[in-house]
Parts: C-alpha cells; sequence; structure tokens
C-alpha cells in the first residue's frame, strides 16, 4: 500500500507546478496558486503516508522522480515547452533511477 500512495504522491507533485503555471495569467491566478496548495497538500499527506514504509531517501528520489518526469511531459504537450532528444534523454535517466531505487529497495 506505501508504494501505492508514493506513486499517488509524484502523480499529485506534478499539479503544483501547474497551478503555478496557472496563476501567471491575471485571470487565472488565485484559481491556480488554490490548486498549487491543494496539490502539494495532497502530495505531502501521500508521501507521508508512503513514508512509513519506504525509506525517506528511496521515498522522496522517486517522488521528486514522478514529479519532474510528469511535469516535463505536461509542460512539452500542453505549454509548449522545448522539446529535444537530450531533453527526453534527461527524462529517461531520471525514470531509470526510480526504477533502480525500487528493485534495489
Amino acid at each position: 500500500m506505501s508504494w501505492i500512495f508514493l506513486i499517488v504522491a509524484g502523480l499529485l507533485e506534478i499539479g503544483w507546478p501547474v497551478g503555478l503555471k496557472l496563476a501567471q495569467e491575471v485571470e487565472t491566478r488565485v484559481v491556480g496558486i488554490g490548486l498549487a496548495v491543494g496539490f502539494m497538500a495532497a502530495s505531502g499527506f501521500c508521501l507521508w503516508m508512503a513514508q512509513k514504509h519506504i525509506p525517506i531517501g528511496t521515498a522522496y528520489a522517486v517522488w521528486t522522480g514522478i514529479g519532474a518526469a510528469g511535469t516535463f511531459l505536461v509542460g512539452v504537450m500542453y505549454y509548449g515547452d522545448p522539446s529535444s532528444i537530450a531533453r527526453y534523454c534527461g527524462v529517461a535517466l531520471i525514470v531509470a533511477g526510480v526504477i533502480v531505487l525500487k528493485l534495489a529497495h
């Protein structure tokens, strides 16, 4: 169950940078900040639950890895962030590191 909490925490981690991106526009500032705070709280709670049975270093690395890779993909797909083979390779290295941490647990 802890790994499920950790995966959910990582997926929720994607939400707060998106909320902050929305907050850049005056029309969606309040909604964006509200989303960011809500996603931060939910992600933090799930991370806290996951750390009951997963070592802190592993949990934090997996959490941030999912968040970083997911936020990168959202940025490329929805916000026109730059994409290149090198950037995708960087994300693949993050994902590979997360997999190694899971397998070594």
